[in-house]
This record gives C-alpha cells, sequence and structure tokens, in this order.
C-alpha cells in the first residue's frame, strides 16, 4: 500500500473518480502493524478500489477534519467526498474490513 507523503497528493487521491481507501495510522500503532498483516490479500481482493496509508500524526489537520479519533481507521472517499468511516474498533479483523467495503459495491 503506497503511503501519502504531502497533503496535495491526499487532496488529489480524495478527490478521483473513484473509491479511494485511506488507512489512517502511526507506525507506534500494534493494531496498525495487525492490520497490515492481513490487508495485502484483501486490496488484491478490491481492485476496483485504490488503497493508500496516512499517517495520522504526520497528516494531524486531515486526522482531524475527517473525525479520526482511533487507529487504524479506515475512510473512503470519492471525488473529494467522504462516504464512509470505519473506526479503529470495527477494524481489527479480515472479516470486519471485508465486510466494510463490500458494502461499497
Amino acid at each position: 500500500m503506497k503511503r501519502i507523503e504531502s497533503p496535495e497528493q491526499f487532496v488529489e487521491k480524495i478527490n478521483e473518480d473513484v473509491y479511494t481507501v485511506m488507512k489512517f495510522d502511526a507506525n507506534w500503532c500494534p493494531d496498525c502493524k495487525n492490520l497490515d498483516r492481513f490487508i495485502g490479500d484483501i486490496i488484491t481482493e478490491h481492485d476496483d478500489k485504490h488503497f493508500y496509508a496516512v499517517d495520522s500524526e504526520q497528516f494531524e489537520d486531515f486526522a482531524s477534519k475527517y473525525d479520526v479519533r482511533g487507529i487504524p481507521s479506515l475512510l473512503v472517499f470519492k471525488n473529494g467526498e467522504k462516504l464512509a468511516h470505519l473506526h479503529s474498533k470495527f477494524a481489527k479483523t479480515p472479516s470486519q474490513i471485508r465486510e466494510y467495503l463490500d458494502t461499497l459495491k
């Protein structure tokens, strides 16, 4: 999963005309590392979506603006609009994430 490197890149990606999943995380977060162990298969299953990782500490303004209260959180955007938000307590297992992403088809 590619990592967002600049505010401009974040804005560019969320404004695309495709489901864009932003995974807000932090390098010290054990739940984030656990999610990283299985997210690759889920990304492969959802090749109709674009996935990016966002460091919630590096991009605090975006985390605040989009109501990220815990990590990891998965936010889905399309054409600049936030369409869905999977909060951290519901983003711990592959089945939780698959169920969440399957609602976007």
